[in-house]
């Protein structure tokens, strides 16, 4: 009995510490106010976002090899608060996937946004250089339909390109990133 108890102490300890971890200690634990007073320029989205962009970017699998390789071509229209970008993307597999983003910016940098494979709405801010968003997604039927939690965080760099780093995880498990940099077309 006593062999039990120990054992599933050590399993609750151990959970403890890995919910410690991912929530102080990790990709997951950055706050847009992180980057409010940095010495990068400000990211606005309905600026960075505008126009025709490029993209190229890697996706690691959940053993942290890459998988994937894309490039993709974005284009971004803006009424005031309220945006469509249009997406892409050219897999080295062969296969073209295409999505559209409606987003919404808030005076206080908080961002709202749907497309057709995200679970409800993509939720996240924008504050100094730094834009981030939280969403499930859904993969397509050819990558098993799973639903996925998403953290994307996007960087802008003094010479306006992008850097974006996104996390997909499962049970809290990480199951995939993905690293992209997004530049205005004519620069690329």
């Amino acid at each position: 009995m006593i062999a039990w108890i120990s054992f599933f102490a050590g399993v609750g300890t151990l959970a403890m510490l890995i919910q410690l971890r991912q929530k102080f200690w990790s990709f997951a634990s950055q706050s847009a106010s992180d980057y409010a007073n940095d010495n990068n320029p400000p990211f606005d989205i309905r600026t960075a976002l505008n126009g025709t962009l490029a993209c190229d970017g890697v996706i690691y699998g959940p053993r942290g090899r890459v998988t994937s390789r894309f490039t993709a071509e974005f284009r971004g229209e803006w009424s005031g608060n309220v945006g469509t970008l249009k997406e892409t993307f050219y897999y080295d597999s062969g296969a073209v996937q295409d999505r559209e983003w409606k987003l919404t910016v808030g005076n206080d940098g908080r961002i709202a946004a749907t497309a057709a494979d995200i679970v409800g709405k993509a939720e996240g801010n924008s504050l100094g250089s730094a834009v981030n968003l939280r969403y499930a997604i859904r993969l397509s039927d050819n990558a098993g339909g799973h639903v996925l939690n998403a953290i994307d965080w996007m960087y802008i760099t003094a010479d306006g390109t992008i850097i974006n780093r996104s996390q997909f995880r499962k049970y809290g498990i990480k199951v995939a990133e993905l690293v992209a940099t997004i530049r205005p077309k004519d620069a690329a």
